[in-house]
């Protein structure tokens, strides 16, 4: 079944991603992430690792299953309609800092060095 892997005997659990919703979610984090960084920079202190977590998620040698689940977390931080409207003070981001903190977790050692180093020259700039 394309998209699909098994642990063969590691103790991993079955990932599976869906290669529509894949591509979905890439359009969506293409065409609207670096808007929504810029809109909520000085407010969120978890956009550093929102910012690594899409660069792993765009980099050519990062896993397929990796990429969706990455792409599938920073689509949810963008679409404007989430669980808690982000609208609402401090409380609004929440749910998309618990959604991007679990993506990340479950793939952290895919997220190498350089891509935090090019989060953080990415925020640099935009600081200035």
């Amino acid at each position: 079944m394309a998209g699909e892997q098994t642990g063969e005997g590691t103790g991993r659990d079955v990932v599976v991603y869906d290669p529509e919703k894949l591509k979905q979610d890439q359009k969506t984090v293409e065409a609207g992430f670096w808007r929504k960084v810029r809109r909520v920079a000085a407010k969120l202190p978890f956009l550093d690792e929102a910012v690594a977590a899409y660069y792993c998620a765009i980099d050519p040698s990062t896993p397929l299953q990796v990429k969706a689940i990455l792409f599938g977390a920073l689509a949810y931080f963008i679409v404007p309609i989430d669980l808690v409207p982000d609208f609402l003070a401090w409380f609004g981001f929440t749910d998309d800092a618990a959604v991007i903190y679990a993506a990340i977790r479950s793939v952290a050692r895919h997220i190498k060095p350089e891509h935090q180093a090019r989060a953080r020259e990415s925020l640099e700039r935009l600081a200035e």
